[in-house]
């Protein structure tokens, strides 16, 4: 049924990227695990969530770079 929509399809795919670059994400992102029991502010969980984001797209960008060599 996600081959009759172009969207869902597409999605799809994106989602997949994402699942795929998250190891590398993270690694480049360089954020410490929590300890168990500690729970992060409303400001250190945006601060990380933005250095994810930053992360993600160089992931991406490098990923697309080396595929395309």
């Amino acid at each position: 049924m996600s081959e009759a929509n172009p969207q869902v399809a597409d999605q799809q795919r994106r989602y997949r990227e994402f699942l795929d670059l998250l190891p590398l994400t993270l690694a480049l992102a360089g954020l410490p695990i929590s300890e168990s029991g500690k729970y992060y502010s409303e400001e250190q969980i945006e601060l990380r969530a933005s250095a994810i984001q930053r992360a993600y797209k160089l992931a991406r960008t490098l990923a697309r770079d080396v595929i395309s060599r």
